[in-house]
């Protein structure tokens, strides 16, 4: 999924208030929605209903259905009660609810609240449609627009600038996107009053090439001290090759500098993988390992679970090697660190961290037992 966000500007106050009417009447048609799901409403019902009840044509409101079904699986998915969901945020909520703030700081904060609760907007694109019927970007001379139906076959148009500062690139993207057929979904959102679209284009992968067919590459990445440790083996498992990429840019520095190194060592390791031919292994992070008190406090649970450089690192090898073709496995990371530590490591004379990438990479082949006893 590739999303781009831009602002965007309106050519007169009116244009801008009747999108901001729209998105009103969006939002309170999608809270509407996620309300009669829980009571058992099918879908089909609801959008026969719900055009007429908020003044929207069929596939806003078949949006807005899709996004309330979707934020009920979700709470449920957590395990949380569907009944208590607080459409807007239910800190923002509950701060709000506190008799000690007063004045301009709730004046402020309760403008915050109401711009994340009415202020949404959501259309799926539609390759038959030529990209998006709703809300579809438009190149002219004079720069790249968004029209927006309003209702009735009425349109609205509003310049898209790609951030505060106007980025070239994304616009040219934008441009491409528009003259070509390409799907791609538009999500409208108002902050401290200004608005901001979000461009979604699925991206089409190719098909894997490179498996563990000759062998894998297997990554373990440490918080202390910041590095990659990986190691290679061929299809049965033999430990053939090892190193460490040290990560000094991860432990300090502003978030922007992070995420630009974080992309160059995916891109390493996605190299290595690539040049070797073999597919790569990392760990699953949905797994939520314990640790021997049964409370998450293990040092490998902690990692997972609070280090955003962890998981979004190994989400960007995951994307860089769908873009290659490269095969990418992703296992338990269950006690690897001290099979290898207690294994591995006096085995071949190799670090712990360079041990743990190892288990992870025979995991990978199926070579090693998810709890292996160790004498």
């Amino acid at each position: 999924m590739i999303v781009i966000q831009a602002k965007l500007i309106f050519l007169n106050q009116q244009d801008k208030q009747i999108v901001l009417d729209l998105m009103r009447r969006w939002s309170s048609c999608m809270r509407f929605a996620y309300k009669r799901l829980l009571e058992g409403y099918d879908r089909n019902t609801l959008k026969r209903d719900l055009q007429g009840t908020f003044d929207l044509n069929s596939r806003y409101v078949d949006d807005a259905i899709m996004k309330a079904e979707s934020a009920l699986e979700s709470v449920r998915e957590l395990g949380n009660n569907p009944k208590k969901v607080i459409f807007g945020g239910k800190k923002l909520f509950k701060k709000l609810q506190k008799r000690h703030i007063n004045g301009k700081a709730y004046k402020k904060l309760k403008n915050r609240w109401q711009e994340k609760r009415k202020g949404n907007l959501y259309s799926r694109g539609d390759k038959s449609k030529k990209g998006n019927l709703n809300t579809r970007i438009e190149a002219k001379e004079n720069g790249t627009f968004l029209r927006i139906n309003v209702g009735e076959r009425k349109y609205v148009y509003s310049r898209i600038e790609a951030g505060y500062k106007k980025n070239k690139r994304r616009e040219e993207l934008l441009q491409e996107i528009a003259k070509s057929n390409i799907p791609y979904s538009v999500e409208l959102k108002l902050k401290n009053g200004s608005m901001y679209a979000y461009f979604a284009i699925e991206e089409e992968y190719p098909k894997i090439k490179i498996t563990k067919e000759k062998g894998v590459i297997a990554i373990d990445i440490n918080a202390y001290p910041d590095n990659i440790s990986w190691a290679e083996t061929d299809e049965k498992g033999n430990l053939i090759s090892y190193d460490k990429i040290p990560m000094p840019e991860l432990a300090s520095g502003n978030k922007d500098k992070k995420e630009y190194f974080r992309w160059q060592y995916a891109h390493k390791i996605v190299k290595i993988a690539k040049e070797k031919g073999k597919a790569i292994v990392i760990e699953d992070l949905e797994i939520k390992e314990k640790g021997k008190r049964r409370d998450f406090s293990g040092r490998k649970s902690r990692r997972i679970r609070h280090s955003f450089s962890y998981k979004s690192l190994l989400s960007k090898i995951k994307a860089l090697a769908k873009r290659e073709g490269i095969e990418v496995i992703e296992v338990n990371p269950s006690y690897t660190s001290i099979i290898g530590m207690l294994k591995y490591a006096p085995q071949y004379m190799i670090t712990k961290d360079i041990a743990a990438a190892y288990v992870i990479a025979r995991r990978g082949l199926s070579k090693e037992k998810k709890y292996q006893a160790i004498i």
